[in-house]
Parts: C-alpha cells; structure tokens; sequence
C-alpha cells in the first residue's frame, strides 16, 4: 500500500498568450475546470497503474457527493480525509502560456485543517504538497518515506524543510525546487543531493536525472504532442512509486514515471489521461526496449 499525504484541489486551467508582468493583464484563451490537487494526482495515477493507495488530505463540505468525489470511488482510492463542513475544497487556478511556462494561485481552503490535525505514521510514505509541519510531522513517525515539495516550496522555513529532508528516503523535484531548497537551506546542490538516500530532478521538457548511490543516470524525456504540462510531475511520481513497490531497480522506475506523464501532457488536464499498466508498458517497449521482471524487494 502506497499513503499520498497532500492536497486535493479543484483546478481551472487557463490559456493565455503569455504571463503578464506585474500590474498588467492578458486575456484567457482557454479555460477548463477539471480534479487536481497534486496528491490526488499521484492516488489517481497510482491506482489507474494498478497499485493499492491511500490518500490523505483535506476537504471542504462541497466535497461529499460531488463528481470529484464519486471519481475517487471509481478508481477505487482509499481515503482518509480530514473534512471542514463551513470550507471550499482547495481550489487552484493555473495560467499556462504559448511557451509552456506556469503560474499557479491556489486557495488552501479546507487544507488550512493540516496545521491541527494529528500526523499519522506510515509504512510508505508520499508527501506532496501541504502543510510543512504537517509533513515535517508525518516525515519524523513515518517508515519509508518520499518527498516532493512542489509549488510549496516556499513556504518551509529551513527547519521544517532540514528535518524532512533528514528523515526521506526519496526526493522528487524540479530545478526550480531544487534551487529554492539550497537556499532554504543555505547548502550547495551536490550537498542537497548527498542528503538522500536517492534524488530525481525533473527538467521539464529536457528529461529529469536520477542521483543514487554516487551515480548519475539521464532519463530523457518520451516526445509527445504538448497539449498541457499540468499534472506532469504528479504522474511521474505516480509511475515512478508504482513501479519502485513492485520491485523495480530506480532507473527503470524513472523511465516508467517518464512514460506515465508522457500519457498525462498529451491532454489538458491532471487526470484526463491516466494510462494503465498495460498502456504504459507498450509505450514503455516503444522508447525504452524490453520492461524486464521487476526485482525482489
């Protein structure tokens, strides 16, 4: 069983020609409503892969009976939800531009709950976005555990950001990530690289890096037609875990989260093309030869 710790969200995904600078303004070409919260992301394509998964995460009264909520049911998701009756369900709005970068606003909404709530312990644990001492929390009475800080980044001071860091076994992040936490922690990338047992930098359309046991391995990414990037990281961290709980050796698990977000950037929205096992193993053949019979671990 596979835990996600972290948000579930509401997105509106909009296009616009460009980012505006400060007190400036562009028109939306585009704009779409569809499930996200980068935790649910990652259950959702954990458990189109196949894999059992629990979510943890937070929830507003709006939640119970939705079409969000009867989606979770369908896949089959386990969950442990803290819900706020009087709260929104977290809520992002996401601007993507003609040249594929992003800007995300995000109300926390029910989310604010993670900061009173009691922290479980874990035998394998994802932390996604959310509340840093929350995960500070999870990451000190959890057994195994991954961490991805994500667009929240910003929001951990260096002691909550040290002690998690400390205590994860994995660390999923993009270069943007990768260079706040230096800073947030005043250490040099290699430093930051040291202090886990394994490390996968994402680099968006340049393909990501595994750093393990003093090796460096390149994972290029599997060239698809960009309808959105949105949601790629989740899928990535949902194939890469999928395949790490099976028995696969890190690298193959990296490629195997490559080709899962390559299924997610092809249409617009986080969850809209989640592939199964099945799929994501012929697409895997294609670009990565032979997926050979997971280890035992």
């Amino acid at each position: 069983m596979i835990h996600i710790v972290g948000h579930t969200a509401i997105d509106h995904i909009s296009k616009v020609p460009h980012l505006p600078k400060a007190n400036c303004s562009t028109h939306i070409t585009d704009r779409q409503i569809y499930f996200g919260g980068g935790a649910s992301n990652i259950a959702a394509g954990i458990a189109t892969l196949g894999e059992e998964v629990t979510l943890h995460s937070c929830i507003g009264g709006d939640f119970a009976g939705s079409d969000y909520d009867r989606w979770m049911q369908k896949l089959g998701i386990c969950r442990e939800f803290f819900e706020v009756p009087d709260a929104h369900t977290p809520t992002a709005f996401m601007f993507t531009d003609d040249n594929g970068d992003q800007m995300t606003f995000f109300e926390w909404g029910a989310s604010a709950a993670f900061a009173r709530s009691e922290a479980p312990a874990l035998p394998f644990v994802h932390m996604a976005t959310a509340d840093p001492h929350f995960n500070c929390r999870v990451a000190e009475k959890s057994e195994f555990v991954s961490f991805d800080p994500g667009q929240d980044v910003f929001w951990y001071d260096k002691e909550t950001l040290g002690t998690i860091i400390e205590n994860a076994d994995i660390l999923f992040a993009n270069q943007h990530e990768v260079k706040q936490m230096c800073q947030t922690l005043s250490i040099s990338r290699d430093d930051l690289i040291k202090k886990v047992d394994m490390a996968i930098f994402t680099m968006s359309g340049n393909g990501s890096t595994l750093y393990t046991k003093g090796d460096e391995h390149f994972i290029p990414v599997v060239p698809v037609t960009l309808a959105d990037p949105t949601g790629a990281g989740d899928a990535y961290r949902a194939g890469f875990l999928s395949a790490y709980v099976r028995g696969y050796p890190p690298l193959t698990c990296c490629r195997i989260g490559t080709v899962t977000a390559s299924f997610v950037v092809e249409h617009v929205g986080c969850q809209t093309h989640l592939p199964d096992w099945k799929a994501m193993e012929t697409r895997y053949r294609q670009h990565f030869g032979t997926l050979e019979a997971p280890q035992n671990r």
